[in-house]
């Protein structure tokens, strides 16, 4: 045995002593600095051997990674091993650091539970041990015996229980952070006692009840965060009394009432938050005292009244944000005397009146007005600012001309002007805008033809559709080299298609449907590398498609109502030249196409074979097509073999799956998040047999099988084994999904690996999922309209949920949505393509997406990144798919019918009834479905950039839904 092991052996007794001998002022030298240390790291698993440095030969820890000693006494006074990748249990060997003042474990994958004596180290000032794994309640005793912190961080671990109720003990508490964890329960009364805590954060739990009174005791507090909670009831009234309270943020609540005047108190405050709840009356014109202000966010309430024109005395603001609510009035001018305002947003409101010329000409760098009742002329004064990014006027009743002197905004970036009744034509010197990256004049009444000038080099969106244009496509479009979408559909257009719009090498959809184009498309169409969407329906185009893998799977509704448009894909020949039939001398043992076989005269007369260029290409595919059979069928017999990994793997012994120790060194490693016991009821081959199969999706099979305990947990076989990274990052990535819990995500509650098997271990989740519900079940088992609200709206949380921490889903779809048995979704299959060494698009376009329709347009565009937008896009598909009833796609005999398309076809001709699914259990109310629809629509627009962020749709769902007056409703 090492020399130093049985010394850690004799003062394990004292470690656990340690409260004790303090208590008897007994001292501490300087080996029990390194003897706590080297405990600490015999707890710990270390992968990335951070902790190399800690050798227990040395006298001092002082040269150790992470460690700070005191430079006059030698001891240790800050340990910080953040992000060092560490995981396993925080035993007591920390107790010995009698000196230590700063203690930060961050960003680890330690698990198990804190020890309350941690507190009681006399000189502990910050404890940070936020962004670990540790889970059950936060211990008794932990603040109650506290010393001298001052700073305590345990956000982003799996803390559940009620927070303890000690913690006004604590009376040197200058920062408590407990933010992203499971918390429930009230908020403790005493908590306002603390009146030394500068900064509470308490933001993304489950904290319900009113919020006590008494806040005005911390009259040193700063900042008070209570986000994404579930509190109720009003605004303490002496909120205000808080002298030095800068930043408020109580968004994403159920906080109802309205603001009590005492707000108006808040000299100091900078950032004022209270969206996403239900507020309600007018917003007082005291607000306009709170000169601090840079940040007023009311949206997502019920806020009525018109918006307070002493709003324009905050010289600070520099973001109003007011929609989602009931506001009515005009939009006040004086806003416009907001020097440092920067960005608007007062859409989705009942605003009427004209638009304020301080849109045009303050500092404002974005304004959003869409979503009113906004009218009149829109005018461009001539001071018109150059600051100015992105203007969003759609959905109003805006008219008349459309102002050349839009062109002035030289840096304006985005232009949205659609959905409103402007006239006449389009200015050219807005076309040539050298800013300018999106232009939106859908469904308004301009004539005219397309100025020639067209041609931006920043110009990526271009949308016309729905409107009177005529003239032809100017060939001078085949300059905006970054064009990605472009719709011209619905207009009176004529002539041809340019032949340079091929040139546009980022195109990836273009909508030139419903005009009078004639003549043939351009033949290098079909090189166009991001291509995805390409609507030619509805014209009087002649000749053959284009050759090409895209032209030769495009969907015939794209090219319908074309009559001399012909091809195979459209079952109909084009005219043309036969070729001439190729003779084959069957004597000749060279090249038969390399020559010309003459028939001796006199000599044997041998039959000539005739095979036509079809025939050969018939035959040349066949082969292929056999090959290809045979190809197949060996690699399942060797995948069927006694040798082969996962044979090997399912026919191991039952107590294979467990943590016992063994030298195999085929053995595989388990973890269990949370711990418990983690053998499974069954041998690993009855885990993987086909009898306990769930399902099957793009990463693997899904199996059903049972703890010990008798928990049943539902275990993921990988299939991308080939393409799973190395153990190290393959176990980081999982166990950062293993931090992630949420009401609405299925937990993944542990993992299984070997280099040539992985599973991941899941809850079982027992009321089936999604697609089944909808298109597989019978007319008994329907949905009802809360239901399906109620799954739509989970399914935001979730998505919200995870791009709060940074995780995009990539293959969301609804059979990779379950239901509890209550009845409420829960999202799987998260975040597995980051198993992937590298994002290769075509592969999870095979694997992950294998449902048709779900899938974002950028997503197999490999210059566009992927981003939250792409699950944004499948959870607006997944929207109109619990609305109808109806997949994503439909195959009919000679047609593709995609959802999108219908429900805006029945939108647009006012046919709703016809559209909701016909088995929803009861009625619907058109007040919340219209809209719904319209969010759907909005989430799959081709465009990244127009789709909202999944934080903006929960807000917009929570302020749909209609409160109802009791359960016996009628809803038409």
């Amino acid at each position: 045995m090492r020399p130093l092991a049985l010394l850690l052996l004799a003062h394990l007794a004292l470690l656990a002593a340690a409260p004790a001998a303090e208590a008897k002022g007994g001292g501490a030298g300087l080996d029990d600095d390194v003897l706590g240390l080297i405990v600490f790291k015999a707890d710990v698993t270390d992968p990335d051997g951070r902790l190399t440095t800690w050798s227990e030969y040395d006298a001092r820890a002082c040269n150790w990674a992470g460690v700070t000693c005191d430079a006059r006494t030698g001891r240790v006074s800050a340990l910080s091993l953040a992000g060092f990748g560490l995981s396993g249990k925080l035993g007591r060997g920390l107790l010995r650091l009698e000196a230590l003042q700063s203690l930060s474990l961050a960003r680890n994958n330690l698990s198990g539970d804190v020890p309350a004596d941690l507190a009681r180290l006399p000189a502990l000032q910050t404890l940070d041990l936020s962004g670990n794994a540790f889970a059950g309640a936060i211990p008794n005793g932990l603040f109650s015996r506290c010393r001298a912190l001052r700073d305590v961080s345990l956000a982003g671990n799996a803390f559940s229980g009620d927070i303890p109720r000690d913690v006004a003990a604590c009376a040197t508490l200058a920062s408590l952070n407990l933010s992203s964890n499971r918390l429930a329960g009230a908020l403790p009364s005493d908590i306002w006692s603390l009146n030394a805590l500068r900064t509470l954060d308490l933001s993304g739990n489950a904290v319900t009840g009113d919020l006590p009174v008494g806040i005005s005791k911390m009259f040193n507090l700063r900042a008070l965060n209570l986000r994404g909670n579930r509190l109720t009831g009003g605004l303490p009234d002496d909120i205000g009394d808080c002298p030095l309270l800068r930043s408020v943020d109580l968004g994403s609540n159920s906080l109802s009432g309205n603001l009590p005047e005492s707000l108006r108190r808040l000299s100091t405050c900078t950032y004022l938050d209270l969206s996403s709840n239900e507020f309600t009356g007018s917003v007082p014109t005291w607000v306009g005292e709170m000169a601090s202000l840079e940040v007023l966010d009311l949206s997502g309430n019920k806020f009525s009244g018109e918006i307070p024109g002493s709003i324009g005395g905050l010289m600070s603001l520099k973001e109003l944000r007011l929609s989602g609510n009931g506001f009515t009035g005009g939009l006040p001018e004086s806003i416009g005397g907001c020097k440092s305002l920067m960005h608007v947003d007062v859409s989705w409101n009942s605003l009427t009146g004209a638009l304020p010329g301080w849109v045009f000409a303050s500092a404002v760098q974005w304004v959003s007005v869409s979503e009113n009742t906004l009218s009149g002329e829109v005018s461009v004064p001539a001071n018109a600012s150059s600051e100015l990014r992105g203007v969003d006027l759609s959905n109003n009743v805006f008219s008349g001309v459309i102002p050349s002197e839009i062109s002035k905004l030289q840096n304006l970036q985005m232009l949205n002007m659609s959905w409103n009744s402007f006239s006449g034509s389009i200015p050219p010197s807005i076309l040539a805008m050298k800013s300018l990256e999106a232009l939106d004049l859908t469904a308004n009444r301009i004539n005219g033809s397309i100025p020639a000038v067209i041609g931006g080099d920043s110009l990526k969106e271009l949308r016309l559709g729905k409107n009177s244009l005529t003239g032809k496509i100017p060939p001078q479009i085949g300059n905006c080299s970054s064009l990605a979408s472009l719709d011209l559909s619905r207009n009176n257009l004529t002539g041809t298609i340019p032949e340079t719009i091929a040139n546009l090498a980022n195109l990836q959809t273009a909508d030139l449907s419903r005009n009078q184009l004639t003549g043939g498309l351009p033949k290098n169409l079909s090189n166009l590398p991001h291509l995805l969407h390409f609507n030619i329906s509805h014209n009087q185009l002649s000749g053959d498609l284009p050759p090409g893998s895209f032209f030769d799977t495009i969907p015939l509704s794209s090219v319908a109502d074309n009559p001399g448009l012909c091809g195979a894909k459209l079952n109909s020949s084009c005219p043309g030249v036969l070729p001439k039939p190729i003779v084959l001398n069957p004597d000749s043992s060279t090249d038969p196409l390399s020559q010309t076989v003459p028939v001796p005269a006199g000599g044997p007369r041998h039959k000539k074979t005739i095979l036509s260029i079809s025939a050969l290409v018939a035959i040349g595919a066949a082969v292929l097509i056999a090959v290809g059979v045979i190809t197949i069928t060996v690699l399942n017999l060797r995948v069927r073999t006694p040798g082969s990994h996962s044979a090997a793997v399912l026919e191991l012994s039952d107590g294979y799956l467990s943590q016992s120790p063994t030298t195999d060194v085929n053995a595989g490693k388990l973890v269990m998040f949370g711990g418990g016991n983690p053998e499974f009821s069954a041998s690993t081959h009855a885990l993987l047999n086909k009898d306990c199969e769930l399902g099957r999706g793009g990463f693997g099979t899904v199996y059903k099988t049972n703890l010990r305990d008798g928990q049943p947990v539902a275990i993921k076989k990988l299939t991308v084994s080939s393409l799973v990274k190395s153990q190290v990052e393959f176990e980081r990535e999982v166990k950062m999904l293993g931090k992630l819990h949420h009401r609405n995500l299925v937990a993944l509650k542990g993992y299984y690996w070997t280099p040539s098997l992985q599973l991941l271990i899941y809850e079982f989740v027992s009321g089936g999922n999604l697609h089944k519900l909808l298109h597989e079940s019978s007319t008994t088992n329907c949905l009802s309209w809360k239901e399906r609200f109620d799954i739509i709206l989970g399914i935001a949380r979730s998505l919200a949920h995870l791009h709060r921490h940074d995780i995009i889903h990539y293959n969301l779809k609804s059979s990779n949505i379950l239901l509890d048995g209550s009845g409420e979704a829960k999202v799987g299959d998260y975040g597995l393509a980051k198993l992937l060494p590298m994002l290769d698009r075509y592969v999870l376009s095979s694997k992950v997406q294998s449902a048709l329709g779900y899938m974002a347009p950028e997503f197999a565009c490999r210059t566009v990144k992927i981003t939250e937008k792409c699950d944004v896009y499948g959870f607006g598909v997944i929207i109109l798919e619990i609305l109808t009833g109806r997949t994503p796609v439909e195959y009919m005999e000679d047609d593709v019918i995609v959802l999108c398309d219908v429900v805006r076809g029945a939108l647009d001709e006012g046919k709703v009834d016809e559209c909701v699914d016909e088995r929803l259990c009861g009625k619907f109310p058109p007040e919340e479905a219209i809209p719904i629809m319209k969010l759907g629509l909005v989430c799959t627009s081709q465009v990244p950039s127009n789709r909202p962020d999944m934080y903006e749709v929960v807000n917009i769902l929570e302020l749909i839904r209609c409160p109802q007056d009791s359960p016996e409703t009628e809803l038409g």
